[in-house]
């Protein structure tokens, strides 16, 4: 039988374990071929978690790039991160405020512009509302994505 003190340490060593797996989890996020298994996004209303590889493995949702990313279009190795044009530079200046600070107003004729928080929302509570799963608008739960520490 084990002594107290052989318990007291492999449990103090179990729940030590858990917080470095816990904190290395959600602070260092890894990635395969390039794609991020985990993102997580700041806005004023909270931090949203995104499981970039639950919706894109075949075992998840099996999204294609193109069915979220909108730009640019082409093979899937161009597709670059929304914060790549949608957060500070890196000289200080700040961050385009619509597309057509760096587009041609001719290339978007007809296309309503918006901003990126209600392009996330739309798109992700159109495509939660199609495939019958995880938080949608109509619920007014904004915790169910965004998490307080925004």
């Amino acid at each position: 039988m084990s002594s107290k003190k052989e318990v007291k340490f492999a449990y103090s060593l179990a729940v030590i374990l858990f917080i470095v797996g816990v904190v290395s989890f959600s602070a260092f996020p890894a990635g395969t071929h390039g794609e991020p298994v985990r993102i997580m996004f700041k806005s004023l209303a909270g931090k949203v978690f995104f499981d970039h590889k639950t919706h894109v493995s075949e075992k998840g949702y099996a999204l294609s790039c193109g069915d979220c990313h909108h730009h640019p279009k082409g093979d899937e190795s161009s597709i670059r991160a929304c914060s790549d044009c949608h957060a500070n530079s890196e000289n200080g200046a700040p961050a385009p405020k619509t597309c057509l600070e760096c587009h041609n107003p001719e290339d978007y004729e007809g296309i309503e512009l918006t901003k990126k928080t209600d392009a996330f929302h739309g798109q992700c509570e159109e495509c939660h509302v199609k495939a019958e799963a995880g938080p949608v608008e109509k619920d007014k739960r904004c915790n169910w994505c965004h998490v307080a520490g925004g």
